[in-house]
C-alpha cells in the first residue's frame, strides 16, 4: 500500500438507511474507497476477509454477531485492518469491550461527515480515536470509583429459557422438544444469544449462565 493509495473502507450497520448513507457520504470523499457494506457482524467479517479493507466502520449492536465480537475476529484474522466502532451507544461497558477487542476507536454517529472522513484517514495511519464525550463519561465513572459493568444481556424470556437449557447440557433437539418449538427456531435463538452476549460458542454460553446464576 502506498501513501497516496485510497483508504479502503467497509461499513457494517444493521440499519440500511444509515449503512448506505455513510457509504454515500464517504464515497464522494477524495482518497476514500468504499469496498462494501454489511448488515451484521458475521457478514462484515466474511466480507472483510474477501476484500481486505484498511478500515472497518462497525456498529456495536447487530444481529447474528455483534460488532464487538466481529472486531475481535478481525483482529485475529486481519491484524492490519483497523476497526472503528461507530454507534449511538455511549455506555461505559461497551467502550471497555471495544478497547479490549483492540479496536482503533469508539465514535458516536452524530459526528459531522467531514470528521468521519478524517477519522477514517487517521485510522489507517494508526491513530486511535475516541469520542470526547464518551471518554469524559468513562473517566468520570472511574473517578467516582464505579465498577464498569459487563454489557446487559438484553435477552427475551424465551432466550433466557434456551440459555438455561444450554447450560444444562441440552442439545438443540432436546431444547426444541422441551419448549415445543422447531429445531430451526432453537438454532435462531442460540445465534441471537451468542451475538447479544458477545460469546463464541455454547461452552461460553454455559459458563455465562453459570456465572450469572441462571442455572
Amino acid at each position: 500500500m502506498t501513501a497516496d493509495a485510497p483508504v479502503r473502507v467497509l461499513i457494517a450497520d444493521d440499519q440500511a438507511l444509515i449503512r448506505e448513507g455513510i457509504a454515500s457520504l464517504l464515497g464522494i470523499e477524495p482518497g476514500i474507497e468504499v469496498v462494501g457494506t454489511a448488515a451484521d457482524g458475521r457478514a462484515a467479517v466474511e466480507l472483510a476477509l474477501a476484500t481486505v479493507p484498511d478500515v472497518v466502520l462497525m456498529d456495536v449492536r447487530m444481529p447474528v454477531l455483534d460488532g464487538l465480537r466481529a472486531a475481535e475476529l478481525l483482529r485475529e484474522r486481519l491484524p492490519a485492518c483497523r476497526v472503528l466502532m461507530l454507534t449511538t451507544f455511549d455506555d461505559e461497558e461497551y467502550v471497555i469491550r471495544a478497547l479490549r477487542a483492540g479496536t482503533g476507536g469508539y465514535l458516536l454517529k452524530d459526528l459531522p461527515p467531514r470528521d468521519l472522513a478524517r477519522a477514517v484517514r487517521l485510522a489507517r495511519s494508526g491513530v486511535d480515536q475516541h469520542d470526547s464525550a464518551v471518554v469524559r463519561r468513562l473517566v468520570a465513572a472511574l473517578d467516582r470509583g464505579e465498577p464498569i459493568a459487563t454489557p446487559r444481556a438484553d435477552l427475551t424470556d424465551r432466550e433466557h429459557a434456551v440459555l438455561r437449557l444450554i447450560a444444562g447440557g441440552a442439545t438443540n433437539r432436546e431444547i426444541a422438544v422441551r419448549l415445543f418449538v422447531s429445531e430451526g427456531t432453537v438454532k435462531n435463538h442460540v445465534s441471537h444469544i451468542l451475538a447479544r452476549l458477545g460469546l463464541r460458542d455454547r461452552t461460553q454460553a454455559a459458563i455465562y449462565a453459570r456465572d450469572h446464576g441462571l442455572l
